[in-house]
């Protein structure tokens, strides 16, 4: 994956060219069909997701919560805290994404703190921001 995709992903948007090029090399794309459940709630959080093109839906107790498409973000809570999915996600398109799974975030965390850093602070402000509950 080439560093430049990552730019339009406000996630990634704020970090320098060579934090984006770092955690390109981390980084996969993927696509998926819709009807496909990309995360289950209560299941540990094995990768972070971000869309590029589609859309996904976010469930939590059988009700949708929000709709989730291009440059949005889901699954990084759990991945960066180690914790529970606290939603089930379904792909409502065809969905290409971006995904990162957490052995790689924990990889850049030790050989790059300053990129986990970012990507902690760019999440906690988009969590204030939004009121959002993570999936």
């Amino acid at each position: 994956m080439e560093a430049a995709q990552l730019e339009s992903i406000p996630l990634f948007a704020g970090l320098t060219l060579d934090q984006r090029a770092t955690v390109a090399q981390a980084c996969e794309e993927i696509t998926v069909d819709a009807g496909t459940t990309l995360v289950r709630e209560g299941d540990v959080g094995h990768g972070a997701f971000a869309i590029t093109n589609g859309a996904v839906e976010v469930v939590h107790d059988r009700e949708v919560l929000r709709t989730l498409g291009p440059g949005d973000v889901f699954g990084e809570i759990a991945v960066l805290s180690g914790g529970r999915r606290t939603a089930t996600v379904r792909a409502t398109t065809d969905v290409t994404l971006v995904t990162v799974l957490n052995r790689e975030l924990w990889r850049m965390e030790r050989e790059c703190p300053e990129i986990a850093d970012a990507l902690r602070a760019t999440i906690a402000e988009r969590l204030d921001a939004s009121g959002a509950r993570p999936a």
